[in-house]
C-alpha cells in the first residue's frame, strides 16, 4: 500500500507518515517546507518505503506509480502563518486541494482532506456538531484559513458526487505534541515556550475563551480510522474535554513549575469564544474517542518543548 501526504513535514503531517510506515505502508511525503520542517523527517527520513518529494501543491502535482490513499495536508494552520501569508493560504485551499483531488482521481486512490474546526468559525451553536454550517465572517483578516478550507470541504464533496472519488472529510479540532513549531503561535506552543524560558505568558482577551485539546496520537488513531471507514460526509476528530485558556496557562506553568507572570493582551478579531466538539459521528462511525488524557499529553509535550528549546 502507498499513500500520498501532503504537507508531510509539518506537525501533524510528519507523524501521520511515521504512523504509515509503521503500519508497512510506502510514504510519499510532498512539502515545499514553507511551514513545514526538515527536522521532522531526520529520522523518518531514514525508513525504508520513505519518499519525499519537494513541492508546492498549487502546482501541478505530477507522481509516477500507484497511490492507494492521498491525504491532503498541505496548508499553513496557524493564525501566525496565514496572516503573514493569506494569498498563499487561499491557494493552498483551493488550487492545492484541486490538484491533490486530481492525483487521486487520476489514480483511483480514497482520498482526505484535512479540514478543520475553523470551518464552524466564532460558534452560536456549542458544542459544535457536523451539521452546524457556522458562523464566519468571510472579509475578516481569518477569513483566508476559514474559507479557504470550507471551499476545500466543497470541491472535495463536488468531486465524490460528480466524479465519484471516495473521500473523506476530517475536521480536526486543536491538536498538540511533539514537532510542533517552537514559534508557532498557537496557545500550547506559546505558552510552553514562554513558561520554560521564563518569559511573561501571553493571554489574549480575558483568558475566557474555551478550546478542547487533543494529543497528536488520538488525531492519527482517528484519521486511520476514517480512512478506513465508509464515511464520505464530514467527521469531528477532537477532545470534547473543553477549558478556558486562562486554565490551560496555569496548568503548564504548573506542568514546567515555571516563575513565569501572565499578562494580557487584547483579543484579536474574531477569535472564536468557544470551541469543543460534538464527537458522536465518530464515536457511532468509527468507534474513536481520545485516550490521552490533557494533562498527560502536556506532560509529554512539555518534555519535548524542554530539550528542544535547549538544541
Amino acid at each position: 500500500m502507498r499513500a500520498l501526504v501532503t504537507g508531510g513535514a509539518g506537525f501533524i503531517g510528519s507523524n501521520l507518515c511515521e504512523f504509515l510506515l509503521s503500519q508497512g505502508w510506502d510514504v510519499v511525503c510532498m512539502d515545499d517546507f514553507v511551514t513545514g520542517s526538515r527536522d521532522n523527517l531526520a529520522v523518518i527520513g531514514l525508513r525504508r518505503g520513505f519518499t519525499l518529494v519537494e513541492h508546492d501543491v498549487t502546482e501541478y502535482i505530477r507522481l509516477d506509480g500507484d497511490l492507494d490513499w492521498v491525504l491532503h495536508f498541505a496548508s499553513p494552520a496557524s493564525p501566525l502563518d496565514y496572516l503573514e501569508l493569506p494569498i498563499q493560504t487561499l491557494k493552498v485551499g483551493a488550487l492545492g486541494t484541486h490538484n491533490a483531488l486530481g492525483v487521486a482521481k487520476a489514480k483511483g486512490a480514497r482520498f482526505l482532506l484535512a479540514s478543520t474546526s475553523e470551518v464552524y468559525g466564532d460558534p452560536l451553536v456549542h458544542p459544535q456538531p457536523e451539521d452546524y454550517w457556522g458562523h464566519v465572517n468571510p472579509v475578516g483578516p481569518r477569513g483566508v484559513y476559514d474559507e479557504a478550507k470550507r471551499f476545500g470541504e466543497a470541491i472535495t464533496m463536488a468531486y465524490h458526487r460528480y466524479h465519484g472519488i471516495d473521500t473523506r472529510i476530517v475536521r480536526i479540532f486543536n491538536t498538540f505534541g511533539p514537532r510542533m513549531r517552537l514559534n508557532d503561535g498557537r496557545a500550547i506552543p506559546a505558552f510552553m515556550s514562554q513558561a520554560l524560558t521564563g518569559a511573561p505568558i501571553t493571554v489574549f482577551g480575558d483568558g475566557g475563551q474555551t478550546r478542547s485539546f487533543q494529543y497528536i496520537t488520538d488525531l492519527v488513531d482517528g484519521l486511520w480510522r476514517l480512512m478506513q471507514a465508509p464515511v464520505n460526509d464530514p467527521v469531528n476528530i477532537g477532545n470534547p474535554q473543553e477549558m478556558t485558556l486562562l486554565e490551560l496557562a496555569k496548568r503548564i506553568i504548573r506542568l514546567t513549575g515555571s516563575r513565569s507572570e501572565i499578562v494580557f493582551r487584547p483579543l484579536p478579531v474574531d477569535d472564536p469564544k468557544v470551541r469543543q466538539p460534538d464527537i458522536g459521528r465518530a464515536r457511532s462511525l468509527l468507534g474513536w474517542e481520545p485516550r490521552v488524557g490533557t494533562d498527560e499529553g502536556l506532560r509529554l509535550t512539555v518534555d519535548w518543548f524542554r530539550e528542544n528549546l535547549r538544541s
